[in-house]
């Protein structure tokens, strides 16, 4: 409209040439639908019911989409804008406790993670998880005497963090200083059924904890969510490949970390040519792993692994330690087999034998 009043537009529209212009909509309409079923892991010949909600799905077209991608007809028992208003309604209800005998679940539309070493999203809580939810894990740092780690939390379906939202970050500090793998920080997420995000870090030694609240709104939006998730499926591949290079290199990194302190604790209880080749083994591994050839990094690593078992067994078999019989060799708990510096597979055990991840958790 402008000063001189109202503008109309009038014109006539084939049902053909709407169907034409919505062909696109209705298609990407599908998706969302082709992607929870997939989530639940459910055909579409499983499906009993679909109940069609919102005005748009009594465009004969929508109808058609979802007879052809079901092979049923859908159920139009209800009026499709009423439904909404009424769901809303009730849902209103259960959180205001009016309502006791319905129980509505409402799920994450994405997954929740915490930036651990290597700067990858390791998830906490997986998309589709119904609310409220609550999960821990604990993690370790990733330097020796480290005092302070970072906690990133982010939103998305990409594996590494960059890729994805970030949702805040938070310091804990004052961890007693020991060497890494050693402390044992518990993260924890916890939704409410407000879908409010508190995440909390507390150091199991000491005792200190931080927290941050992140509220339903300092995340995305639907057409966000939408987004990240078609680009997660378009770079599925090619995040696949970048994930399994910072854990190679990850776990390389750890059996290097073991191998040096195994020879400054052990190293004048160690054959000097054992010793020379874990030396050898571990610089060579420490070049390789600049570069990108994971399947040249696992090999190195793999190489290293045994000959820190030879170490074990070279050391209980020199004169007067155990005889056969009593337990001997790395499984029985040799350096750099079990304990804090321990977990070939990218993360380390705990003093308690709890598993505990190597976390990103830098000094800020």
């Amino acid at each position: 409209a402008d000063q001189t009043g109202p503008k109309h537009l009038v014109m006539t529209m084939t049902r053909a040439k709407l169907e034409q212009l919505t062909g696109d909509l209705i298609e990407r309409s599908l998706e969302p639908t082709r992607r929870a079923l997939q989530d639940a892991g459910l055909k579409p010949a499983e499906i009993n019911e679909v109940v069609l909600v919102g005005g748009m799905t009594r465009m004969p077209a929508v109808q058609e989409a979802v007879r052809r991608l079901f092979g049923k007809e859908p159920h139009k028992g209800v009026n499709p804008d009423e439904v909404v208003a009424i769901g809303a309604a009730i849902q209103a209800g259960v959180l205001g406790g009016e309502v006791k005998d319905i129980l509505l679940l409402d799920v994450t539309p994405l997954t929740l993670s915490v930036e651990t070493l290597g700067g990858v999203a390791t998830p906490m809580i997986e998309r589709n998880t119904t609310i409220p939810t609550r999960k821990s894990q604990v993690y370790s740092t990733a330097s020796d005497g480290q005092t302070q780690v970072e906690i990133h939390v982010l939103q998305g379906e990409r594996p590494m963090a960059q890729d994805n939202k970030s949702l805040g970050r938070f310091i804990l500090d004052g961890i007693p200083p020991a060497p890494r793998g050693v402390p044992q920080i518990e993260v924890t997420f916890d939704i409410d059924a407000n879908g409010i995000l508190k995440v909390t870090a507390a150091d199991k030694a000491s005792g200190r904890s931080q927290h941050i609240t992140i509220t339903a709104s300092s995340g995305l939006n639907e057409s966000e969510i939408e987004k990240m998730r078609r680009d997660a499926e378009a770079n599925a591949e090619a995040d696949k490949r970048r994930k399994e290079l910072i854990e190679v290199r990850n776990q390389a990194d750890n059996t290097i970390y073991t191998a040096e302190k195994l020879l400054r604790d052990y190293g004048d209880k160690v054959p000097a040519e054992v010793k020379t080749k874990v030396q050898d083994g571990a610089n060579r591994l420490r070049q390789t792993m600049n570069t990108e050839n994971v399947d040249q990094i696992k090999s190195e690593t793999e190489e290293l692994g045994k000959e820190l078992q030879n170490v074990g067994a070279s050391m209980y078999s020199q004169p007067g330690e155990p005889q056969a019989g009593e337990p001997n060799g790395p499984e029985a708990g040799a350096p750099g087999n079990g304990g804090p510096q321990g977990g070939q597979q990218g993360g380390q055990q705990g003093p308690s034998g709890e598993d505990v991840v190597d976390g990103e958790f830098r000094n800020a």
